[in-house]
């Protein structure tokens, strides 16, 4: 049994923090997509992959509602990782020679503050611990990076400027996948469980289907739509709810969305991650 965890970028990225974080023990495994990381699991090359789902401050991560349905995956734990953005330079570079900043372009829209009061020029990169690992072999002190420490400490950069995104409490939620579901009740903070469903082709459907949540007094956390194969009259809802399959009011809401559903897809039971409340 290997003891590897995937995640999808470079080493230092923001998922490899997560990993790190969360499981401290185990080996993290760069992947160059999400499903590269999807299928280390599968076969066997990794026992778990962290995925990220959603940023608190630029929303759900594209693509990844698509893929866990079909990935024959299960979720069986969720990490909330604080993002905390630096800016990364060659050794010795003092801050008032940086010129440019590279990095995701996400990551500069959320330093637009502090790039215009150091009159910094913002470069966009392919992603973030790519950013540094480019900075680095560049040798260009005017260039500077936008990533986390860990990809400071991995590329040999030094850290000029800490945590200077301009959001207080940026987070990113992820999902951690196995082959295997557990679906024991674990965790001293809740249970949360995860599915996918499509409503049936009949009036007021979801309204209908919603219903026996809360008249069960079951709290939906997350729900999505997305296009089903880019139709524009399939529509399949994603969902997060507080509790575990066999609580009584959650078993109720569940047997009744049944009743209005055409397809109902199981994704994951797992603890809530205390950082959710």
């Amino acid at each position: 049994m290997t003891n590897r965890i995937a995640f999808q970028g470079e080493p230092g990225a923001y998922s490899h923090q997560a990993c790190k974080e969360t499981y401290p023990d185990m080996e993290p495994h760069a992947c160059r997509t999400f499903e590269d990381a999807i299928e280390a699991v599968r076969t066997g090359h990794a026992e778990l992959a962290m995925l990220p789902v959603e940023n608190s401050t630029f929303g759900r991560v594209a693509d990844i509602h698509h893929l866990l349905p079909f990935s024959g995956l299960h979720i069986i734990d969720e990490a909330f990782v604080r993002v905390h953005i630096n800016l990364l330079a060659l050794p010795g570079t003092p801050l008032e020679k940086i010129k440019r900043a590279k990095s995701h372009t996400m990551l500069l829209g959320q330093c637009r503050d502090f790039l215009a009061q150091n009159a910094i020029q913002r470069v966009t990169g392919a992603d973030t611990a790519g950013s540094a690992r480019e900075v680095s072999q560049s040798g260009d002190p005017e260039m500077a990076a936008l990533a986390s420490e860990l990809a400071g400490e991995i590329y040999g950069l030094d850290v000029l400027a800490r945590h200077i995104e301009d959001e207080g409490n940026n987070t990113t939620r992820f999902l951690v996948m196995s082959r295997d579901p557990d679906l024991s009740r674990r965790g001293s903070d809740g249970m949360m469980t995860s599915f996918v469903f499509q409503v049936r082709n009949i009036p007021a459907a979801l309204y209908k289907a919603m219903g026996g949540f809360a008249t069960n007094g079951v709290n939906m956390t997350k729900l999505e739509s997305y296009m089903v194969d880019g139709s524009f009259s399939a529509t399949q809802f994603y969902a997060d709810i507080e509790g575990h399959p066999e609580d009584p009011g959650v078993a109720l809401a569940l047997e009744e969305l049944g009743y209005f559903t055409s397809e109902l897809t199981m994704l994951g039971v797992y603890p809530a991650d205390p950082r959710r409340r």
